[in-house]
């Protein structure tokens, strides 16, 4: 019996179709899950759409289950929540965490899932791919207790990382944000909210995760001489001016990258790539991190609400999509 799915792809940049895929039968090794909830990182996702992956990236930035080629046509996303419909006995009927594209049904390893924890919703689920990138950056930064923290961008990465800061103790974190109504996301977070103007300095580390090069020269001057800039956004194909003049020099201020790629040397020997996706899966066990999805549609709907996502007329943090159980 012919197997059929329905995939959103990137048809060229900016305009986005839902098309018929065929799906093959599970061997012993797959399963056949049957998608409940997928989400859009609107920083990453929308740059995808927008055509604006640079050409020396194409091949660092392929999803594990990317189809087609940069910029267009594509099939890109990582953030899928599903049920497993075939496959073997300890999975069927089991939520599932899979790094891949919205899509209705699909095929994937084994290995290439992760069981969603009894304690954590299928519909918060979704933020699994983003935790686990706050999880990688916090292993690179190491706070330590007692720490001043400013997390500039409060976007889905930024508010990752502040809510998992909000749990060391001693740390004074804020979020920093141009925009005044990330105040309410904060207080859900549990963490202080300040505008670029009005952010604490003297901080032992900032996590910059703006993606302007304004966020990034404010995440400089927030620093105490020797501190530490940790650096999580993604530019694409723009290129950003740093002050790297002034006081940069004798203050001996640090500018560190950060990438969920790989994971932070400072865990390489003692944990995989599943073992990290594992920790961030049982770190949504935390309501409060409810707050970073802020919209939701239809699978169906996709092909108008990506562009209004790409151009900010829907100002979402995590914009979860739903699958109908006819998916």
């Amino acid at each position: 019996m012919k197997r059929t799915a329905r995939a959103f792809w990137l048809r060229s940049p900016g305009e986005g179709e839902i098309r018929e895929v065929t799906l093959p039968a599970p061997s012993h090794d797959e399963v056949l899950v049957r998608a409940l909830y997928s989400g859009v990182s609107r920083g990453t996702e929308t740059l995808v759409f927008r055509g604006g992956v640079p050409h020396s990236q194409h091949a660092v930035m392929r999803a594990p289950f990317q189809e087609g080629d940069f910029p267009a046509p594509v099939k890109y996303g990582y953030l899928s929540v599903g049920e497993v419909e075939e496959g073997p006995a300890d999975l069927l009927g089991r939520t599932v965490f899979c790094l891949y594209p919205h899509q209705t049904r699909y095929v994937v390893p084994v290995t290439a899932v992760t069981r969603v924890p009894d304690d954590v919703p299928a519909e918060r689920a979704i933020l699994a791919g983003t935790v686990e990138t706050a999880v990688n950056a916090l292993w690179d930064a190491a706070p330590l207790v007692g720490d001043r923290i400013a997390v500039v961008g409060g976007g889905m990465v930024g508010c990752s990382v502040a809510a998992l800061l909000a749990r060391f103790p001693g740390v004074r974190i804020q979020l920093v944000d141009a925009d005044p109504a990330r105040a309410k996301v904060a207080e859900a977070l549990g963490v202080g909210f300040a505008l670029p103007a009005d952010a604490l300095g003297e901080c032992d580390l900032v996590v910059h995760a703006s993606a302007a090069e304004q966020g990034l020269a404010r995440a400089l001057e927030l620093l105490r001489p020797e501190g530490t800039v940790l650096e999580l956004s993604w530019y694409g194909d723009r290129r950003v001016s740093l002050p790297l003049g002034e006081a940069f020099h004798s203050r001996r201020l640090v500018v560190r990258s950060s990438q969920v790629g790989t994971v932070s040397p400072a865990r390489r020997a003692s944990r995989t790539y599943a073992d990290r996706l594992a920790l961030a899966l049982e770190l949504l066990a935390d309501p409060a991190l409810d707050a970073l999805v802020t919209g939701e549609s239809a699978f169906e709907e996709l092909p108008r609400v990506m562009p209004m996502l790409a151009d900010g007329e829907i100002p979402a943090l995590c914009h979860r999509v739903r699958y109908g159980k006819s998916a």
